[in-house]
């Protein structure tokens, strides 16, 4: 299980580094540029340019938040698939299963968690290209 888990979590690193180096530093680059424009107006007040720069990291701000809740949905598909492998085995254990028993139930467990994950990984490149379609999208440009 545990490399089942490593395999998962390198997938999803992986993809995270994809947009950051694919959108999101673009946008953190875009909103730095933006800030210090923001900054090089001499007849704006100091609450003008915090206004301003604030403005500049709005498109950074909705790409870091739609990243996060794509993984979040993500994340919680991979659990349920998980947990309907674990409900599938609950009603087969009872008072009276031998360790014989456990021992198969815990491997077709792991057996249904292990295809959970691939399953998952599976589908990160189309996440991704979904994923960076919606960065490049004028939402969360400048």
């Amino acid at each position: 299980m545990e490399d089942a888990h490593r395999k998962i979590q390198d997938a999803v690193n992986g993809l995270v580094n994809d947009l950051d180096k694919g959108a999101l530093r673009r946008t953190q680059y875009d909103m730095h540029q933006c800030a210090a424009k923001c900054c090089l107006d001499d007849k704006a007040s100091t609450e003008q340019i915090h206004s301003c720069i604030d403005r500049c990291s709005v498109p950074l701000q909705k790409g870091q938040q739609y990243v996060q809740q794509e993984l979040t949905q993500f994340q919680d598909r991979l659990q349920r698939c998980v947990m309907s492998c674990q409900d599938s085995l609950k009603d087969k254990i009872g008072p009276k299963t031998t360790e014989a028993e456990a021992l198969k139930y815990r491997d077709q467990f792991e057996s249904c968690a292990r295809k959970c994950v691939e399953t998952h990984i599976a589908l990160l490149p189309a996440l991704r290209t979904k994923m960076m379609d919606v960065l490049g999208s004028s939402e969360y440009k400048k």
